[in-house]
């Protein structure tokens, strides 16, 4: 069942728009085996506006104050005279070792991979090897689960990426060591990234993407990404993305995962920086029996504006999928999450699930949340829930007759809050990141 979701459909429409344009050319396209892909996708960045309010997809975020002029793409090397990466982000995450770490830096970037797993015919290296040694790799996976016309940004970062990750798992491989990747991007400049991952079949891996930079006050810092991942017949994937941009950063992503017949997709969010985000995140459960869990995880303060726009896309019978975003908002901070699940013709026995939870910390905090359903098949289950509120004074009292201070009584609260979030997450070292956020927000 290839029929694709309508919902998608009002992502490429145009407005006016009252941000200035991008000042990228044409000859910073990279020559290489995906020539035609960057065409398509620099003529699709020249034809399309900057979004604006007008579509309904941005209605609730207002990108007129991008200095969308000033940004540059950064030179070879740059990084040198840039805040090196932290040490905390070079260290494992999941089950405490890596079988392979790539950090992605303005103008370069450095690999490593278990020379096991190099023999077994696993690929994980950055986008310019890529380019040289694997074009027929990137010909099977660039644009195949995204498409640059979905929108500005998305042609932006295919047309002009200069950093990324490719991964592949060839058909069979348990890779039991997590792989690990690292976006590091300081310095006033546009950060384009692009990640391709294909788990062929019967395979299965764990991968952990990270994107940080420090926080540089008086800058604005751009990132624009792609993310496509195709999850071949039977194959299985875990996907841990987590976002700690500084608070000057302007932050876009369409990401996309495709799972085929019998595959499964574990994928975990979450979201503590930037100074605005607005995502597209995409589960296409395209052959029978795959299934897919998304579980997000936010924590917004001072004038953070946080739009994360999910599709769970059901095109095959017998799909299920589960969807539980959970989110807490301090200060004059925004959240918006909108959610669809949208079930094909024909995809009958879909099981579908989404909720949306938030916890308002200050009278300031504003938390949009908005579940949808486009239901096309009669023969399915498919539930939704969204909820805001306020920290209840009950928990609070308790913990604080008990002699535990007002500060530690809320960070107790807020980590009660989230615990169901953390309870999807099979590595201790990403809850303990999380945790880490918590008792910074909370500080």
């Amino acid at each position: 069942m290839e029929e694709k979701p309508k919902i998608t459909v009002t992502r490429t429409r145009r407005g006016d728009s009252a941000t200035r344009e991008f000042s990228f050319r044409r000859d910073q396209l990279r020559a290489g085996g995906v020539d035609s892909y960057r065409a398509r996708a620099w003529e699709a960045f020249q034809r399309q506006s900057l979004p604006d309010t007008t579509l309904e997809a941005w209605r609730r975020t207002d990108i007129r104050h991008l200095p969308a002029d000033k940004f540059s793409l950064p030179p070879a090397g740059a990084f040198l005279d840039l805040p090196p990466v932290r040490t905390d982000l070079l260290e494992p995450l999941a089950d405490g070792q890596h079988g392979g770490q790539i950090v992605l830096l303005p103008g370069g970037a450095t690999v490593e991979l278990d020379e096991k797993l190099a023999a077994q015919g696993v690929i994980f290296t950055d986008l310019l090897t890529a380019e040289q040694k694997y074009p027929d790799l990137l010909a099977r996976l660039m644009g195949q689960t995204v498409n640059p016309e979905e929108g500005k940004f998305a042609a932006l970062a295919g047309a002009l990426a200069q950093n990324g990750v490719v991964l592949y798992v060839p058909k069979g491989l348990q890779v039991e060591a997590p792989l690990h990747s690292i976006l590091w991007g300081p310095g006033a400049f546009a950060h384009l990234s692009h990640l391709l991952v294909l788990v062929d079949e019967g395979a299965s891996v764990t991968y952990v993407h990270e994107a940080a930079s420090p926080d540089e006050s008086g800058l604005d810092t751009l990132h624009a990404g792609l993310v496509e991942i195709q999850v071949m017949q039977n194959a299985s994937l875990k996907f841990v993305e987590l976002q700690s941009w500084g608070k000057h950063v302007w932050n876009f992503s369409h990401e996309r995962v495709r799972v085929e017949r019998g595959g499964s997709l574990d994928w975990i969010f979450g979201a503590i920086g930037s100074r605005l985000t607005k995502n597209f995140s995409e589960l296409d459960l395209a052959g029978e029996g795959a299934t897919g869990r998304m579980s997000g995880f936010y924590f917004t303060d001072g004038n953070q504006h946080l739009d994360h726009d999910t599709q769970q896309n059901h095109l095959a019978p017998h799909t299920t999928s589960d969807l539980l975003f959970k989110g807490a908002l301090k200060g004059k901070s925004r959240s918006v999450w909108q959610g669809m699940i949208y079930v094909a013709p024909g995809a009958q026995k879909t099981d579908g699930y989404q909720a949306n939870r938030n916890l308002i910390l200050d009278e300031h905090s504003r938390a949009d949340s908005l579940p949808g359903l486009e239901i096309l098949a009669d023969d399915v289950r498919c539930t939704h829930g969204a909820t805001v509120g306020r920290m209840e004074a009950e928990p609070l009292f308790y913990l604080k007759s008990r002699g535990i201070p007002q500060a530690e009584a809320e960070k107790l609260v807020v980590e009660g809050f989230f615990d169901p979030i953390f309870q999807r997450i099979p590595f201790e070292g990403v809850r303990a990141r999380f945790q880490q956020y918590i008792s910074d927000k909370m500080s």
